[in-house]
């Protein structure tokens, strides 16, 4: 049985992100096996039981992650030609009024405060972002199993074979894609539910069948929906409330 790095184990058993491993790491915050481990780099084996310091799980304790209606005209991350990122519509007098969490909203909750997934500048819906890496591992990591679900108004005609083939046997970017959920919600609307999230994704699989994505809004990410959360405001992931 072959060791590995400790701070990829402690991402791997969902503790941490791999960054805050080291960071905990440096810090003392880590045991293995009830002893300290303090150097970068260590390896452990597997069955090898890692646990967290009291001081570790008081600072992820103090973490954000907050749930945002974002508008078309934002984009999810960095702000790139000339459009504003979504994190700067985040402050006191946005932030939905039938938010029921105790948390207190202020400046520091923006540090290290960043997108779970994207969701493009001509959408709309939830947007996740978070201070928490075991959230975003768990929403975008490689071996998320977290599906979302979104609405999708379409102009075209769909022939016989294409909602078979949104379901399940297009390719982009020289792959095939995983199966999907697509079914029609009215007479202009799809409802897609999908367990990976492309550049662009939902338009590129409407373009390959011949039709035109004309509005996209996301309404679910896992078990969190976007409810009544209206668009622009924002509200903070509840206590009880899991992807």
């Amino acid at each position: 049985m072959e060791k590995v790095r400790l701070s990829k184990r402690m991402s791997e058993l969902g503790l941490c992100s791999r960054r805050e491993a080291d960071s905990y790491i440096e810090k003392g915050w880590v045991q293995v096996d009830g002893e300290t481990v303090s150097e970068l780099g260590s390896k452990v084996y597997p069955h090898q039981q890692i646990t967290l310091r009291n001081a570790a799980q008081a600072s992820q304790q103090q973490r954000v992650t907050i749930l945002l209606n974002k508008p078309i005209g934002y984009v999810s991350g960095q702000a790139e030609h000339n459009y504003k990122p979504a994190s700067t519509l985040l402050d006191a007098s946005t932030r939905w009024a039938e938010d029921t969490s105790p948390l207190r909203f202020h400046r520091s909750q923006l540090v290290g405060l960043a997108p779970a997934g994207r969701l493009d500048i001509d959408s709309t819906g939830l947007l996740v972002l978070t201070q928490d890496g075991r959230i975003a591992k768990q929403l975008i990591g490689e071996d998320s199993k977290v599906d979302k679900e979104y609405l999708v108004r379409v102009q075209g005609k769909l022939e016989g074979g294409g909602l078979a083939l949104l379901n399940h046997g297009l390719k982009l970017d020289g792959e095939y894609l995983k199966p999907a959920k697509v079914t029609w919600q009215n007479e202009d609307q799809l409802r897609f539910v999908l367990r990976e999230g492309k550049k662009r994704q939902i338009r590129r699989m409407c373009e390959l069948v011949g039709l035109k994505v004309t509005g996209l809004k996301r309404i679910r990410i896992g078990k969190v929906k976007l409810g009544n959360l209206p668009l622009g405001q924002w509200r903070y992931l509840g206590e009880n409330e899991q992807f």
